[in-house]
């Protein structure tokens, strides 16, 4: 066994109560005094890791410890059940071994050995320190700046390393879990979740489902290309967190974002084994949106993951060209390396990428909804914007048709903050104190925020978040708001097959984000039908609400006439049947409820295709 450093050698108290005060202690420090842990992974993807000698394991990478680690591994958050379903074998778990600080294969064996990489234990190891490591920067004050609940009851997700035997990897609420299949390749086995691509794209959809849970309640293939999106999004940041990854894309690109493909591709391995393409997905694409009108989920959610690329490309580039406008012919020459600028890049982008998420509608959110809120989060932090990285985002978002021209009063000088034109005044800390009390403030000031008299009004989410700028100053709290109420809708005529007679509803509803001292910083909605008032304003909110339930109608019809809407299929383990339409019917409190189910496809190609082979890689 490795000596024991003075870390190690810090007795559970001690390091318990420096626990409590993590938040303040720089990442060396956390290392030093073991609130960080090292956990074997891949770097990136065992077929990356062939391709790079010297690096098939990340020897830096270090998770949050926490006192309550045990065998599983098993945390606060996460529980690891290692359970085949194709042989009914339920494994060993990894051994938490506190005093050496590490978990361990059976009979000790040191799971950073190369026998300790064969072992069932070390895949146990792997994808609970992956979504452990993500799930700390969404949460950090570089991220959302609070705690994130799940989209189910209960706090801990269940990890499935070895699902079973096939081509898959999916999150299921029902089940509460991330599952994780294997199958066989001509290059041998390929266990899914040793893929920190693959990991990270499913726990993305896990994070969105948690902070908007309603967003499974929509039929629009923009909003399940948006949890396309969020998951490869959540896979592409968390490789640029990596430094040593970082130091070979800087140098095969040696600084042109554009032509940094390993950086861009994700799941190599399962790529190549499934599709025998070089990646399932890529940010570096042309796609626009008039290209992916009729396209699936999954196509469809490239085009703005190559706009949230475009982003990070003119960023650097606008780094770069500071650089230069200072008269230095290397960046280098005024104390900032081009490693060091891409850092910086990467730092501020995801910061701009997730930071936003807070300020999306809490229902049938849309690209634009995106990407104003990207632009809105970057005004708030950088109001100033001297070096013009708002107008640099908008062209981005412009280019692949995301945004259009008239959106571009977005960027026209106006004041940060303003105030709500309230009826009734409620304090910021009696709003925030619970659901109840933000329930008293919206019903209190109705009219003012556009919500319907006799709507059935339910806040979806109260929530407080301490984020920090990018040069890590705190930003004002931001309390974040949600509310839905839902528009009964009857369908009648044949167009709508076996659902016609019934009623459903459509999602209606907004979300509010106001600082520590009650000023507006955000204000999302998603207006329904109902006569508001005669106003400019309020004939706008039912002019959108009338689009809103138009689209509706219209995406409905075209599920159901495709035959792409089916009952809701459920298993304890989450593990799907054959044939599984892409979104399930369901009845609650006497209305019909449609939304998103696991979505398969294994080439993406055909949404209108139903059902084929039994494992294919799903949403």
């Amino acid at each position: 066994m490795a000596k024991r450093t003075g870390a190690d050698q810090l007795n559970k108290e001690t390091r318990t109560r420096l626990y409590a005060t993590r938040r303040t202690l720089s990442l060396e420090v956390q290392r030093e005094v073991g609130l960080r842990i090292n956990v074997p992974v891949y770097f990136k993807d065992p077929l990356i890791a062939k391709t790079n000698p010297g690096d098939v394991v990340d020897k830096t990478f270090d998770v949050p410890w926490e006192p309550g680690l045990t065998n599983g591994p098993t945390s606060a958050r996460f529980a690891v059940v290692d359970y085949d379903s194709s042989t009914g074998k339920l494994e060993q778990p990894a051994v938490w071994d506190a005093d050496a600080g590490r978990f361990l294969g059976p009979g000790g064996v040191d799971l950073n050995s190369t026998r300790g990489r064969g072992l069932t234990q070390f895949r146990q190891a792997s994808v609970w320190a992956t979504v452990q490591y993500t799930l700390d920067f969404f949460e950090g004050g570089r991220g959302l700046g609070r705690r994130i609940e799940w989209g189910f009851d209960g706090n801990r997700l269940l990890l499935v390393p070895t699902a079973g035997y096939g081509e898959n990897a999916y999150y299921d609420r029902t089940s509460k879990s991330l599952q994780f299949y294997w199958f066989m390749s001509d290059g041998g086995r390929v266990n899914t979740c040793e893929s920190s691509d693959i990991v990270n794209h499913e726990f993305g959809h896990a994070v969105l489902d948690g902070l908007r849970p309603y967003y499974f309640e929509s039929i629009l293939t923009e909003t399940g290309a948006f949890h396309e999106f969020i998951g490869d999004l959540t896979a592409l940041l968390m490789a640029f967190r990596n430094n040593e990854f970082r130091k070979i894309i800087v140098k095969q690109s040696k600084g042109d974002l554009a032509d940094a493909t390993i950086l861009a591709s994700l799941a190599e391995q399962f790529g190549k084994a499934v599709t025998d393409q070089p990646y399932l997905r890529t940010a570096l694409n042309k796609m626009k949106m008039s290209h992916a009108r009729d396209a699936n989920s999954h196509t469809m959610s490239q085009v703005l993951t190559g706009a949230v690329f475009d982003v990070m490309i003119a960023l650097l580039d606008l780094r770069k060209a500071r650089a230069l406008d200072r008269k230095e012919a290397q960046p280098s020459r005024r104390g900032r390396t081009l490693a060091q600028l891409f850092w910086d890049t990467i730092d501020h982008m995801q910061m701009c990428a997730i930071q936003p998420l807070d300020l999306l509608p809490p229902c049938d959110v849309t690209f634009r909804d995106y990407a104003l809120a990207v632009l809105r989060g970057e005004k708030i932090t950088n109001p100033v914007d001297p070096d013009g990285f708002r107008p640099a985002i908008f062209e981005a978002f412009l280019k692949r048709e995301i945004l259009t021209e008239e959106d571009r009063v977005v960027l026209d000088p106006s004041p940060v903050f303003t105030r709500l034109d309230l009826a009734v005044f409620h304090s910021i800390d009696e709003i925030s104190a619970s659901r109840g009390s933000a329930y008293r403030f919206l019903d209190d000031n109705r009219r003012e925020l556009l919500i319907p008299p006799t709507a059935d009004l339910t806040v979806a989410d109260i929530a407080r978040a301490r984020k920090l700028t990018t040069e890590g100053r705190q930003q004002s709290d931001q309390i974040v708001l949600q509310y839905i109420w839902k528009e009964e809708i009857a369908l009648s005529g044949a167009q709508f097959g076996k659902f016609d007679g019934e009623r459903t509803a459509m999602l209606c509803g907004g979300t509010i984000v106001l600082d520590q001292n009650g000023n507006l910083i955000h204000w999302a909605r998603k207006p329904g039908t109902e006569v508001l008032g005669t106003d400019d304003l309020r004939k706008a909110e039912r002019t959108d609400g009338l689009a809103r339930r138009s689209r509706f109608l219209e995406d409905l019809v075209g599920r159901i006439k495709l035959g792409m809407i089916g009952d809701t299929q459920f298993s304890p383990l989450g593990v799907l049947a054959r044939a599984i339409p892409p979104y399930e019917a369901s009845r609650r409190e006497g209305l019909l409820t449609f939304g998103m189910a696991p979505h398969f496809s294994l080439n993406h190609d055909d949404d209108q295709e139903v059902g084929g082979r039994q494992w294919q890689i799903s949403s």
